[in-house]
């Protein structure tokens, strides 16, 4: 059929395959995806431009809100660019319990995205399952901070209040049975043949693309490329704790879900190591506190790269010496993983179509920021 001929269909905003409201304008040949071009802009909110009417320490709860699922990242990410700019340190049980806080939201990112995606492709049973563990992880978000996923916990030269032993035990009981149940999970997919056919050998994306899109986390790895910023470039206390990055050859659907398992287990370990290693000291660096009442000042410009759920997520700011930043940019990984769509779904079915959008992770928050 001549390209004259294609059928255009919308898929989205409001779609349950969509992970958000994204819309993708769909040319087909019968039901084979011919061209797709995504649409975006539906939520956005211009948070990085509000950020600069907002002091320093108040940008938080709109970095919570861009990957709102694993929000301790967000927090993270903006956190290691501000107190560099701002010149203000943070004490050794502060870089723990941040690290602590960031896998474990790692993991409640990730169990969303498998929950979401067994739904993607028929299967409500381990969805269920992903959000009953993740219950257990915003019950800890709840103890530490008194929110259960906007957590709003960290703060410019440390965290707002410190860690208690209730959460301390409450995370180890978490280490300890969380990975009989991660497993009971993905054999549910594993062991489940029409989710192996949707999975295994479709969407496959090759390491130059990926790379040429700007691709990062589990996507990239999953393509062959072990780049992982917390062991390329360490921040906090990364460089302390082992773990491995996880890494597949194969670039297709399975290849990233089996790479975010993976992750989920390696986010485990270094809980596991972390808890163990918390030292004592305060939670707060007194400086900041006390700057905190006269509002604090910072000029020039920085930038800083963490490892979200997603990829990596980068934040620059510039300083004029005022209260309030004069710029704030986000480099947004889900927004490099979209751009790639239009590449792996070309020419494959539309159920297929589907199969693939749900191996991006997409959280709109990030995106239409």
């Amino acid at each position: 059929m001549p390209s004259s001929e294609w059928v255009e269909l919308n898929f989205g905003p409001q779609h349950p395959s969509m992970h958000g409201v994204l819309r993708l304008k769909a040319k087909l040949d019968g039901e084979i995806v011919k061209e797709i071009e995504p649409v975006i802009g539906y939520l956005h909110r211009n948070a990085e431009k509000i950020c600069e009417m907002t002091y320093f320490n108040d940008n938080l709860i709109y970095f919570d809100r861009m990957d709102y699922v694993g929000a301790m990242n967000m927090e993270v990410g903006y956190l290691e660019a501000a107190e560099k700019l701002l010149d203000i340190s943070i004490s050794e049980r502060v870089k723990w319990i941040r690290v602590i806080m960031a896998e474990l939201s790692r993991i409640a990112a990730h169990l969303v995205w498998a929950g979401a995606y067994g739904l993607d492709l028929g299967m409500l049973t381990p969805f269920f399952h992903c959000f009953i563990e993740r219950e257990k992880l915003l019950t800890i978000f709840t103890e530490v901070s008194g929110s259960r996923q906007e957590v709003n916990y960290m703060c410019v030269g440390g965290v707002y209040q410190d860690i208690t032993e209730k959460a301390i035990a409450e995370i180890e009981d978490f280490v300890r049975e969380f990975p009989k149940r991660l497993k009971d999970i993905f054999n549910m997919l594993m062991k489940n043949d029409i989710f192996l056919s949707r999975t295994k050998g479709i969407g496959i994306l090759d390491k130059e693309t990926a790379i040429s899109y700007g691709v990062t986390g589990p996507m990239l790895r999953a393509s062959g490329v072990e780049y992982d910023v917390r062991k390329a470039e360490p921040y906090l206390v990364y460089d302390q704790v082992n773990f491995d990055i996880p890494v597949s050859y194969k670039g297709d659907n399975l290849a990233r879900v089996l790479v975010r398992f993976e992750e989920m287990r390696q986010s485990l370990k270094i809980v596991e190591q972390a808890i163990k290693k918390i030292p004592d000291g305060p939670y707060f660096n007194p400086k900041a506190k006390k700057s905190l009442m006269i509002r604090m000042r910072g000029e020039g410009d920085v930038y800083a790269r963490t490892e979200s759920s997603k990829g990596e997520f980068g934040v620059y700011i510039v300083g004029d010496g005022g209260v309030k930043p004069y710029r704030v940019r986000v480099r947004s990984p889900t927004l490099r993983n979209l751009s790639v769509l239009p590449e792996l779904a070309k020419d494959v079915m539309i159920a297929d179509m589907i199969a693939i959008s749900g191996t991006l992770d997409l959280v709109f928050g990030e995106i239409d920021r």
